[in-house]
C-alpha cells in the first residue's frame, strides 16, 4: 500500500531535511515511498546504507553473499564486532533497523544471475553499485540500462575514489561501459592494494547523496565523472559522453 502522508514521528525525525526547499514535505514523502537497492555491503555500501536509512528511504534492499570478517571492520562501518561471522546483509539489516524502525529492509544473501538481477532492479527507483569487481559492475550496468533505472556507481582504492551517476531515464546518459569497455578492464582490489578507511566513507556517502537527488529528480553527476584524490584533497569533475561505439547503450534497445 502506497504511503500517502508522513506521521508525526517522521515529521520530527526528518525535519532538518524537510526544511530544505529542494526536498520539502513532498520530497520527503517521495523518499519514504521509494525503493533503493544497494549491491555490496562493504566499504561503500556501509555508509551509503546508513545514510539512506537515516534519510528515510522507505524500502532498502541489501544484496551481498559475503560474511563479516574482522578485516572488514576497518572501513565497513555498518557492521560491528558482534557481527563477525554473520552474513553481511543480516548484520546490516539489524544495525540499520536499530537506526531507523520506520523503514522496510529486505535482504538477498545469494549470488544473483542476470535474469534475477534484472527482475529485482525492475522493482526499484534507484540502484547503488557498491561492489568491488568488474563482472558485477557490468551486470548492474546492463540490468539498469534494460530497466531504465538510475545507477549510482562508486569505486575506491588506496587514496582515490570516483563516482558517477548513469541515469537511464535520460536517453543522453552514457553507461558504465562507455567509461570502461569490457576489453580494457583490469581488476584491482583493496585486499591487494589497500584503502584508507575514510575514502570509502566519502564515496559511499556521496553515492547516497546522488541516490537521493535521483529520486527527487534533482541534478546529478549524469554525464560527468568525479575523481577524488584524498591524499592531496583534489577533486576533478570530467565530462563523460556516450561512446558512439558502445555495444550496450548505442546498439541495445533495452528490450528482452
Amino acid at each position: 500500500m502506497t504511503k500517502t502522508e508522513l506521521n508525526d514521528d517522521e515529521l520530527s525525525r526528518y525535519s532538518r531535511q524537510i526544511l530544505l526547499p529542494e526536498v520539502d514535505y513532498a520530497g520527503q514523502l517521495k523518499l519514504t515511498q521509494s525503493h533503493a537497492i544497494i549491491f555490496g555491503l562493504g566499504g561503500l555500501g556501509s555508509p551509503a546504507a546508513l545514510y539512506l536509512a537515516a534519510a528515510g528511504i522507505g524500502t532498502l534492499t541489501l544484496v551481498d553473499f559475503d560474511t563479516v570478517d574482522d578485516s572488514n571492520l576497518q572501513r565497513q562501518i555498518v557492521h560491528r564486532e558482534a557481527n563477525i561471522g554473520q552474513s553481511k546483509v543480516a548484520s546490516a539489516q539489524a544495525n540499520l533497523h536499530a537506526l531507523n524502525q520506520h523503514i522496510q529492509i529486505n535482504t538477498v544473501s545469494e549470488r544473483l544471475n542476470a535474469q534475477e538481477t534484472l527482475k529485482l532492479i525492475q522493482t526499484a527507483q534507484v540502484v547503488l553499485d557498491c561492489t568491488d569487481n568488474f563482472e558485477s559492475r557490468f551486470l548492474l550496468n546492463q540490468s539498469c540500462f534494460q530497466a531504465k533505472v538510475p545507477l549510482i556507481s562508486g569505486a575506491a582504492i588506496r587514496w582515490e575514489g570516483q563516482l558517477s551517476t548513469y541515469d537511464f531515464r535520460q536517453e543522453s546518459s552514457p553507461c558504465y561501459q562507455c567509461l570502461y569497455p569490457k576489453s580494457s578492464t583490469q581488476e584491482a582490489s583493496c585486499s591487494h592494494n589497500g584503502v584508507l578507511s575514510p575514502v570509502v566513507g566519502i564515496i559511499g556517502s556521496m553515492q547516497a547523496t546522488e541516490a537521493i537527488k535521483a529520486l527527487l529528480n534533482l541534478p546529478t553527476l549524469t554525464g560527468k565523472l568525479m575523481i577524488m584524490d584524498a591524499y592531496t584533497m583534489h577533486i576533478r569533475i570530467l565530462n563523460l559522453k556516450k561512446d558512439p561505439n558502445c555495444p550496450l547503450c548505442q546498439s541495445n534497445s533495452g528490450s528482452e
